[in-house]
């Protein structure tokens, strides 16, 4: 079936990989490469022979762009998975926190209720202090 230029632009851009301009580099590598075999001059031979280099070093550089984007979002990788993990940690961490406090306030709420009932037993005390004692009322 015939192609759409949609689907030719897709397959370039993969073929291409990050669009860096190496799959026309190699095909101009290889024209390139086709002159210099068929070139009849001396002159004319090494000026495609320089082409050539020429291009070949662009090829290499655009390679080691590439190695160094790779290696850099490996790098990336490995950071991001290590602040997770920080962060599972911290999360663990204020879990723990979160149960700790709970724990202080049923002890709060346990405290706050003794206290209350000895100022309930103090002023029953008090008033019983101002009545005589049963010995005192039978006689």
């Amino acid at each position: 079936g015939a192609f759409s230029a949609d689907e030719v632009i897709r397959k370039r851009l993969l073929i291409d990989g990050d669009g860096a301009g190496d799959d026309r580099r190699i095909n101009l590598l290889v024209k390139s490469f086709i002159k210099w075999c068929n070139s009849g001059s001396q002159e004319e031979g090494y000026s495609q022979y320089q082409r050539m280099l020429s291009t070949l070093s662009q090829c290499e550089f655009s390679m080691g762009k590439t190695l160094l984007v790779y290696d850099m979002n490996l790098r990336e990788m490995e950071n991001y998975e290590k602040i997770y993990k920080d962060i599972g940690k911290h999360e663990k961490i204020i879990a723990a926190a979160h149960e700790k406090i709970s724990e202080c306030k049923k002890q709060i709420l346990q405290a706050k209720r003794i206290r209350k009932n000895r100022q309930e037993y103090d002023a029953l005390a008090k008033v019983i202090q101002h009545h005589p004692d049963r010995h005192e009322t039978l006689k």
